[in-house]
């Protein structure tokens, strides 16, 4: 578990200096520069997902709820949900008119299904952690950018295609489960 707490510590602590800690971040840019500032970035959150992944291959479940088996068809509803809105953070969509910040509602209702599927302590420290972590970012994200300016509409044909990708990205996502959560996905 310590490996894990550890990736996700990472995970939140760098993505939460660009929401909540702007000057530190405009210091960090100065002495890596734009480029470098990315690069950083990125490394530090390439390595806190391998340690969230080899935490959770690693660690030893306990068991501490079982919910209906009714909830699993809730819970493949909010990942697909999930997913699409995923996907909505990268192109334009009319989703971006209802709901600010699409990736990050994304993981909260992600980290929800997980949560509804998994009752055992990895799964509540994982996933409960990343949800929070999301609505959180939600909120100092909020504060940091002031007034949604709401974008407008995209086409039908640029609409379908994200939704197309989206849901190609799902089935890729659903297929390689079992290979890095060590986790099979029974339908």
């Amino acid at each position: 578990m310590k490996l894990l707490i550890a990736g996700l510590t990472v995970w939140s602590l760098v993505h939460l200096v660009p929401a909540v800690a702007i000057p530190w971040k405009q210091k960090l840019t100065g002495l890596l520069g734009e480029n470098g500032y990315k690069l950083a970035f990125t490394v530090l959150i390439l390595a806190s997902l391998a340690l969230i992944v080899f935490g959770w291959r690693s660690s030893v479940p306990t068991t501490l709820y079982v919910l209906p088996p009714a909830t699993r068809s809730l819970s493949f509803l909010l990942i697909l949900i999930a997913f699409i809105l995923f996907g909505a953070s990268n192109y334009p969509t009319r989703i971006k008119s209802f709901v600010r910040h699409p990736q990050l509602t994304g993981v909260a209702i992600w980290a929800l299904a997980h949560l509804l599927l998994n009752g055992d302590s990895r799964s509540l420290l994982l996933f409960g952690w990343l949800g929070i972590w999301a609505l959180l970012e939600i909120i100092f994200i909020n504060r940091r950018d002031g007034d949604w300016i709401k974008p407008a509409p995209p086409g039908w044909v640029r609409e379908f295609r994200g939704l197309a990708i989206s849901l190609v990205v799902m089935v890729v996502v659903i297929m390689l489960h079992p290979y890095f959560a060590g986790v099979p996905i029974h339908p």
